[in-house]
């Protein structure tokens, strides 16, 4: 019996024991519960209650935004979405998050009012290999010795207000496939050292400040697929060495600087293409012949240079959002390759020389258009059978043409938030629906009658024949 009592007692201890073990190892390393927690303690509001989960005594593991693996040390911090309005976090980066040793990933997505200089506790993190702090506040330069983060696979501060110059010592960061510092406040010229990255699939220095010529150093980049430096203030011509790209680029952006000279031929050769942008600069000259094997693009922009004709005859297979704009194009009719899209929801061609009737141009598919914009041409009939086909139109841009229509004709779709038809041959009232409207100009045509209330300006009716009401001079009382 007492052998027995004995047994069912070292049974007893051992089930016990096994269960202290087992609610042990569910539980977090009190270093990561300590790190995270002063991560929280930094942010000062969370409206949406990100972190309502983080609380001290559970299981880290658990919390909103952490993932842990290998006994159960935390190895990512994903905070952020895109779809709530509510989802930011105000504070800042508490130093203290360094205590998390074993993270490889941290991702802070669109928190939006996150705070402070560049966390210095990344150098104190050395399995971390993945850095994606986007879409907040941080500020004041990236350190000089960033290039100490050797480890590293991606490198994401984008949409920040980071200062100064990029560091050489970026070119220290061998590993990287990814290099995004695009939306900061970034200036000076691009380090030639970067060409030392030679695994990068992903280059953006977009909407920054920079300056100089673009490197001409991306022979180096036998991987590249995405190259976005627009929104910058360089200048000269594109470098040759981005013909080398050719074979998988598919996103290259250059807009909005100061490029010169003439669209490079080699850039009809860009067969995996899906974007190519080299709106507002200064190119002049032709549009290449060889753009007509681009076949499969879906985004092209060339708004805004000094380009001249004869346009090249293209035949893609399905445009998406096209932008010729404002250059020295007389294209006479929209394209055939355009017309046929079933799959195009942007068309802008504003200045283009385009002489035609409305009602003879029949597109394959409207309904997914949200901006069409057909200003200062000669363009000819009703709109009204275009546009009321679209359910989602967001913009519709036709000043500076010869269009007749009844505008209280017009459906004004939920999504409209643009609309300029002025200087033109509009008749008829001005519909209630314009209220919902962001901007509106339907100056300079026939409209007559009150006008409903409404936030615009008067510049935005006048030049008609019988508008009255706010803006506009009082109307007269019936008698």
């Amino acid at each position: 019996m007492l052998a027995l009592k004995s047994s069912l007692f070292f049974l007893l201890l051992s089930l016990l024991t096994l269960q202290c073990l087992t609610a042990a190892s569910a539980a977090c390393h009190v270093d990561d519960e300590s790190g995270l927690l002063a991560f929280k303690s930094a942010i000062t509001h969370d409206p949406s209650g990100m972190l309502q989960t983080w609380k001290s005594g559970t299981d880290c593991c658990k919390w909103r935004g952490i993932t842990c693996l290998s006994g159960n040390r935390v190895t990512s911090l994903v905070l952020g979405q895109y779809d709530e309005q509510n989802s930011f976090l105000s504070g800042t980066i508490s130093p203290s998050l360094v205590k998390v040793q074993n993270l490889d990933g941290i991702y802070l997505q669109n928190l939006r009012k996150i705070t402070g200089p560049f966390p210095a506790l990344l150098f104190g993190l050395p399995k971390l290999l993945f850095i994606y702090i986007e879409g907040n506040q941080l500020s004041g330069p990236l350190p000089r010795d960033i290039g100490n983060l050797t480890q590293l696979y991606s490198l994401s501060f984008e949409g920040n207000r980071f200062s100064g110059p990029i560091p050489s010592s970026i070119s220290q960061l061998t590993l990287l496939s990814q290099l995004r510092l695009g939306g900061n406040l970034l200036t000076g010229t691009v380090p030639a050292g970067i060409s030392r990255l030679k695994d990068l699939n992903f280059l953006s220095l977009e909407r920054n400040g920079l300056t100089g010529s673009i490197p001409d150093f991306f022979s180096s980049f036998p991987f590249l697929r995405t190259l976005r430096l627009s929104h910058n203030k360089f200048f000269g011509k594109i470098p040759n060495s981005i013909s080398s790209l050719s074979p998988k680029l598919a996103y290259l952006e250059l807009g909005h600087n100061s490029l010169v000279g003439q669209i490079p031929d080699f850039l009809g050769n860009f067969t995996a293409l899906d974007t190519l942008d080299l709106s507002w600069n200064q190119l002049s000259g032709t549009v290449p012949k060889t753009f007509a094997k681009l076949t499969k693009i879906f985004n092209l922009d060339l708004s805004h240079n000094f380009l001249v004709d004869p346009f090249p005859e293209m035949s893609v297979k399905g445009i998406e959002s096209l932008d010729l704009s404002y250059n020295h194009f007389h294209l006479g009719t929209i394209p055939k390759w355009v017309t046929s899209s079933e799959i195009i929801y942007s068309l802008k061609l504003a200045k283009c020389g385009l002489k035609f009737k409305l009602g003879d141009w029949k597109p394959s598919e409207t309904y997914f258009y949200d901006y069409i914009d057909l200003s200062e041409n000669e363009i000819t009939a009703s709109p009204i059978h275009l546009l009321n086909k679209t359910d989602y139109l967001v913009g519709f841009w036709a000043s500076g043409n010869q269009l007749p229509f009844n505008l209280s004709k017009l459906r004004i779709v939920k999504t409209l938030k643009y609309l300029d038809v002025s200087r033109n041959m509009v008749f008829g009232k001005v519909p209630e629906g314009i209220t919902g409207l962001e901007k509106l100009n339907v100056s300079h045509n026939h409209l007559c009658g009150r006008l409903p209330p409404s936030k615009f300006p008067a510049s935005a009716f006048q030049g008609n024949d019988c508008l009255c009401g706010s803006p506009l001079s009082a109307c007269k009382k019936s008698k």
